[in-house]
């Protein structure tokens, strides 16, 4: 599903998308369209992108193409999914210990509603760091 959302191909690109929109949380997910785990996050992203749309912009940008935010942003994940509201970057608190980025791929739509929502509500409030809804921490999973 990589296809039918917005790739951006250069780093003047990307800065452009997150430097052009006022008014909407802007969500890069970073990785290779070949990856299974990126295939699973588009298809996320492509099923939120609709429902999100008034509030959240997506792009996707693939890191060896564009390798110039991999140190940067620290891109060695297979899937990393950031946010930015008016060019500052949002973090997220998920419970995880690191709070810059989303480097797993998600397979409930509804969750990643969620978190868009909670960075959207956040950001607009002027927190750089928001509370994810759901906690993602390891004690839970056994």
């Amino acid at each position: 599903m990589s296809y039918l959302l917005p790739h951006l191909t250069s780093g003047w690109a990307v800065d452009h998308a997150i430097l052009s929109e006022e008014d909407k949380v802007v969500l890069i997910r970073f990785g290779h369209d070949w990856d299974p785990a990126c295939m699973q996050m588009d298809e996320v992203l492509y099923g939120i992108a609709d429902k999100v749309k008034l509030f959240c912009s997506i792009f996707l940008v693939d890191i060896s193409e564009v390798p110039d935010f991999n140190t940067m942003y620290e891109l060695y994940d297979p899937t990393t999914v950031m946010f930015f509201f008016r060019n500052k970057h949002i973090m997220i608190d998920l419970g995880t210990g690191n709070n810059n980025k989303i480097n797993w791929a998600f397979n409930n739509k509804q969750e990643m509603i969620d978190i868009v929502e909670t960075v959207y509500r956040g950001a607009r409030k002027g927190r750089g760091l928001v509370i994810s809804p759901k906690d993602y921490s390891t004690k839970y999973k056994y």
